[in-house]
Formats: C-alpha cells, sequence, structure tokens
C-alpha cells in the first residue's frame, strides 16, 4: 500500500455549493461507496444503513424543493441521502427466527451513528478523487416528507446528505476554534467566562465580517432582528430559532414512533 496523506486531504476540505454540469460516472460512485462501506467501522458490523442515490432530474427537483430551495442540489449531478435503516437486519432476524430488535431508540442512534460515519467515509473518499462535497442539514429538517417521497419503509430513516460533483468553486476554509476547545484531557473541563471571550474570539470576528460582507439586504435582515453579533445570529429566526428546532423535535420524535424505532418497552 502507498503513502497517503490523509492530513493533508482533511485540511483541504471545503464545502462545495457550485459545480459543473459534467457527470459523476456510475461506476466511479459505486467504487467509491464500495471503498467506503469496507473503510467504516460499524456497531457489530451489522451495517444498519442504506443509501439513496438521486440522479433523475425530476426527483432532484422535488429534493430540491424539501431541502428549502437549495441551489447546489439541482446544480450537482448526484445527490445521496444516508440513511438508519434497520428495516433489512430486522427481516434478515425474522428470516432466522431471532427475536426481535434494533426498533426502539438506542436502535435507532447506533442505525444513525453507522450512517454519519459511512457517510463522511464517502465524503473523504470523494474528495480524495476531486470531487466537491456538501452536507445538506436539512435532511433532519424535513425528514417527515423526505421519508415518504423516498418511500422508507417503518425502520429506516433519513438523517443527513450529500451533494458531490466536480467543484466550480474554490471557497475560503471555515474558522475552526482552537483545539483547546474540543479536547479535554482525562475528565472534562467547563470553560469559564473568560476562556469563552478568548476561544471564540476569532470565530466571533471572522464569523461577522463574514456574514456582513454579505449583501445590503442581509445586513438590513440582522438590523430588524437587533442582531449584534454572531452568538445572535446563531439562535435568532434566521438562522437555528429555538422554536423551530423545538417543532422539528418533536416532528422527529413522533416520526420516530410512526417508523417504528420507539418500541422501548
Amino acid at each position: 500500500m502507498t503513502n497517503f496523506d490523509l492530513p493533508t486531504l482533511l485540511r483541504a476540505h471545503r464545502s462545495i455549493r457550485a459545480f459543473k454540469p459534467a457527470d459523476v460516472p456510475p461506476a466511479m460512485l459505486d467504487s467509491l461507496l464500495q471503498a467506503a462501506i469496507l473503510g467504516s467501522s460499524s456497531s457489530g458490523n451489522l451495517n444498519t444503513y442504506a443509501v439513496i442515490e438521486t440522479r433523475d432530474v425530476g426527483r432532484k427537483t422535488e429534493l430540491f424543493r424539501l431541502h428549502g430551495e437549495q441551489e447546489m442540489i439541482l446544480q450537482a449531478p448526484v445527490m445521496l441521502t444516508f440513511c438508519a435503516e434497520a428495516r433489512r437486519t430486522r427481516d434478515w432476524l425474522a428470516r432466522h427466527e431471532a427475536r426481535d430488535n434494533f426498533n426502539n431508540f438506542h436502535g435507532f442512534l447506533v442505525a444513525a451513528f453507522d450512517a454519519m460515519i459511512l457517510a463522511q467515509s464517502m465524503a473523504l473518499a470523494c474528495e480524495a478523487q476531486g470531487l466537491g462535497i456538501c452536507y445538506l442539514g436539512t435532511t433532519l429538517n424535513a425528514a417527515p416528507k423526505i421519508a415518504h417521497f423516498l418511500e422508507l419503509p417503518p425502520g429506516t430513516l433519513p438523517v443527513t446528505s450529500l451533494v458531490l460533483g466536480w467543484p466550480d468553486e474554490s471557497p475560503e476554509p471555515r474558522d475552526r476554534l482552537p483545539l483547546a476547545a474540543y479536547l479535554h484531557r482525562e475528565r472534562y473541563q467547563r470553560a469559564g467566562p473568560a476562556e469563552i471571550d478568548d476561544l471564540y474570539a476569532q470565530r466571533d470576528q471572522r464569523g461577522l465580517q463574514r456574514y456582513q460582507s454579505l449583501s445590503a439586504d442581509a445586513r438590513q435582515r440582522w438590523a430588524e432582528h437587533g442582531i449584534t453579533s454572531l452568538a445572535q445570529f446563531y439562535t435568532s429566526e434566521l438562522k437555528y430559532s429555538p422554536v423551530a428546532m423545538q417543532g422539528i423535535s418533536r416532528e422527529l420524535l413522533a416520526l420516530l414512533e410512526q417508523h417504528d424505532f420507539m418500541n422501548n418497552g
């Protein structure tokens, strides 16, 4: 095996939102996904995930609508929806007269984590071949409608999506907090107020500059909502409204019930 510089690949990551019209050959995509599956850890080696590939323009247009009309969905030749999937495993259990399982909240979490691990492996495999990718956090926001559109059976739910294709942009890297914000040695150590200010100082400055360098309309919306900091923006109606997220949370809990993931005894 030849040496592969994974740290360099990781540091080169960008979320790509503009794509060239060139196709990604199906054989290439299949090879990358097979490699991602082989390279992804899975709880119990049950591989409780499913991947829905969407290339058809009409169906991609409907997913574009469900995901809040993000233009990159229409530009990218391929969209992959990664699902937590206990259905196949439960059908296998039934075939061998084993006890039913994984139809509970723990089963959903394990399947969702498996799917996310696979999604990240696929993202790295694509980027190693020069493809661009972008995750869609809106998958959870519209999970009930996406599940219906993709005809997902009980025991199967969408958890994340990737659009992928040949990049038509080269954006600047996004800020990350210093390592000290994430790494705790031996036990968790909560940062105090001064340390929080220090950890977020660069993020606050650069993030504020980036958002306020947008259009005059964007700056006007900030003013209308009384936003004076990046933190305020992140919990405003323009970004992650607590009220909206509570509503999405209720919908997700109901969806878990409907899709047979809440048999908790």
